[in-house]
């Protein structure tokens, strides 16, 4: 006999499915639409409260909002410096595992950015206010009857060459390539230097005042299940970054994942949910225009003072003009025992955010022990022997 969701153990529940899966109870059109709009006038706050233009304002805007506004705007400027938990957690690994790399400045994150903290932002901001459609180079969406479409340029992808990983961490497998981290460095750095087009809202497109972001996304999946009676569900954390232009991605994300809320509110920091965190901590960020960096500019060897394990790995350049792993799409990862992985993916096919999570569950898994992930095709193995439990003299 079927059962239904209300049926189901608490630790399997979402505790505010609205908020993090866009799930609705049946309603009717006038209904849904009303809700739309609720969603639609909260954007527009988070708009404001950024700095952002705001379309279709509204002709005499309310005192309240007008005070609430102008007092969250400048409470905002007061703690520009505040982090959320996850992203000083991700910073500290950052600055410390990267300290001795030959860099101009620490590495940090993205501040301020338009942090989608509710399902369904994603989706209203990946359409212009008002239109059906927008394109750019990378992707195009359209407005349907039961949704959004997206397009993006590319909708499958080789494995070959693809997966780079950081050296100074965990063993790098021999399928991989070795990318030291002084260059890992410099990638990141690259990474948060998207070229202006890309930056764009395509809901803020339409106009004349078209707006330039990062968008922010947290999401908690799970790593390991509830079992009664022997052990409570356990989540991992994940931070995504992305420009503004690349907001379906994240559309696409939080519809498999679901929505993790505010990072900057308390309910929402893995560090204090000592009974649910696995003690893993991801970081994804889109980064497509690394694609047009060369290997000169990174600081990589040229071919004659390459080692061999360079020299196999394309790590190193024989023209000037050779662009990092041949100017094709790639995802350079940086993980450590620490339990902290950190991903840049230089591509906007959606799979890769889709398999990257599931890379970092499995990351987790295997650091966790007891747990493996859906579709792991391998796992991190440690030798053990044991010495027997009693001992005799043999004479």
């Amino acid at each position: 006999m079927a059962i239904t969701w209300k049926e189901l153990g608490d630790d399997w529940l979402v505790e505010d499915p609205q908020m993090a899966l866009g799930w609705r109870s049946c309603e009717n059109p006038s209904a849904q639409a009303e809700r739309h709009e609720q969603l639609r006038d909260y954007l527009h706050m988070q708009l404001a409260l950024c700095g952002l233009s705001v379309p279709e304002q509204p002709a005499a805007e309310s005192l309240w909002r007008r005070s609430l506004l102008s007092s969250l705007k400048e409470k905002n400027r007061l703690l520009s410096a505040h982090r959320a938990a996850i992203d000083t957690r991700i910073e500290n690994f950052l600055q410390a595992h990267f300290g001795d790399a030959p860099i101009d400045s620490p590495l940090g994150l993205p501040h301020p950015t338009l942090c989608l903290d509710r399902h369904g932002l994603a989706r209203i901001l990946s359409l212009p206010a008002g239109g059906d459609e927008f394109s750019n180079e990378l992707l195009s969406s359209y407005r349907a009857h039961n949704g959004v479409v997206h397009n993006p340029r590319a909708d499958r992808r080789t494995t070959q060459g693809t997966f780079h990983v950081c050296e100074g961490g965990l063993p790098i497998p021999a399928d991989k390539r070795a990318v030291p981290k002084a260059i890992f460095a410099r990638l990141f750095q690259r990474a948060l230097q998207p070229p202006s087009e890309l930056l764009k809202l395509p809901y803020l497109s339409s106009g004349h005042d078209s707006a330039e972001a990062f968008i922010s996304l947290l999401v908690r999946p799970l790593v390991c299940p509830a079992v009664p009676g022997f052990c409570r569900h356990k989540s991992m954390e994940i931070r995504f970054f992305a420009p503004g232009g690349l907001v379906s991605n994240l559309d696409f994300v939080e519809s498999i994942f679901g929505n993790g809320g505010d990072p900057l509110l308390p309910e929402n920091d893995a560090g204090l949910d000592v009974l649910h965190w696995s003690g893993h901590t991801g970081c994804v960020i889109l980064a497509p225009h690394l694609c047009h960096v060369t290997k000169r500019e990174l600081g990589l060897p040229h071919w004659d003072d390459a080692s061999e394990r360079q020299r196999r790995d394309a790590m190193c350049y024989r023209e000037p003009d050779e662009k990092y792993n041949d100017g094709s799409a790639f995802k350079v990862t940086c993980r450590t025992a620490d339990g902290v992985i950190v991903t840049l993916i230089a591509d906007n096919y959606f799979g890769y955010c889709k398999k990257e999570v599931k890379t970092q569950i499995s990351f987790a898994a295997n650091l966790m022990g007891n747990v493996e992930e859906e579709h792991a095709g391998g796992t991190l193995a440690f030798p053990s022997w044991s010495l027997g439990d009693e001992y005799q003299v043999n004479s």
